[in-house]
């Protein structure tokens, strides 16, 4: 799966969405995404960046995609009831997420860390998650089949000193990609998995590592074969699996 080759459509006519498409995975994704057919819902925070993958995508002439500015840290549950609306009046249906969005928070041990910042961090990087699955799950369902994908990290899975929020939000993204794979995988056509991205050229992981040189480090595009495999049919058998892109 690692060096998967993707078939030229193995996206085709599928709708998929996207969240924090604006830049780094996200981006990543989404035109990898929308180069193997699927028309996809660029979701993020920032219209501006959001409008340059909208752009780039259609300048390769891949299916017209779609933008939902949407800030995960102030959505209520409304908002989430409103595009589950908006997505079904649009396309009815939905076969895939990518669930990206993440806030690292501070580098700061637990002792230190301030209540707000935690909060906002499992605002973005839980909370959201779970009122985007249980909101779109319907659409799910109408799908031949669809593939649900949480973001991942290897602080999820080991926690390490002065990761602070982070960890733990990851620690709860493995929890909840488990619990899905649980209660729908033998009942229905949604497989949940999630994938660590491990060290990758994004602004997250310069904020993280400042004094590591970005120019070491694989591309998003560079672990996209992943991305897709998980997001296509030669990957139906798979389901509950954490799984390293690197």
């Amino acid at each position: 799966m690692f060096n998967y080759q993707a078939p030229k459509q193995l996206l085709k006519d599928k709708i998929i969405l996207v969240t924090g498409a604006g830049d780094g995975i996200g981006k990543a994704a989404a035109i990898a995404y929308a180069k193997h057919g699927a028309t996809v819902i660029l979701l993020g925070r920032t219209i501006k960046k959001l409008e340059a993958v909208y752009d780039q995508i259609e300048k390769k002439k891949y299916p017209q995609a779609a933008i939902v500015p949407l800030n995960l840290d102030g959505a209520a549950e409304h908002d989430y009831m409103e595009l589950a609306n908006t997505i079904e009046n649009e396309f009815g249906h939905l076969d895939g997420i990518l669930h990206n969005a993440s806030l690292l928070g501070d580098r700061e041990p637990l002792a230190n860390y301030d209540p707000n910042t935690f909060e906002q961090v499992m605002r973005v990087n839980v909370s959201s998650q779970f009122l985007l699955n249980q909101s779109l799950l319907p659409l799910l369902q109408k799908a031949e089949e669809a593939s649900i994908i949480f973001t991942s990290s290897s602080v999820g899975r080991t926690a390490k000193a002065n990761w602070g929020a982070y960890a733990i939000s990851k620690f709860a993204t493995e929890g909840m990609m488990q619990l899905l794979a649980s209660e729908l995988g033998s009942t229905s056509n949604i497989r949940s998995n999630a994938i660590n991205p491990g060290s990758t050229r994004t602004s997250m992981r310069a904020n993280a590592y400042p004094d590591e040189d970005p120019s070491t480090l694989p591309t998003p595009t560079d672990i996209m074969p992943l991305y897709l495999y998980l997001m296509g049919k030669d990957s139906l058998s798979i389901n509950g699996q954490s799984i390293n892109a690197q």
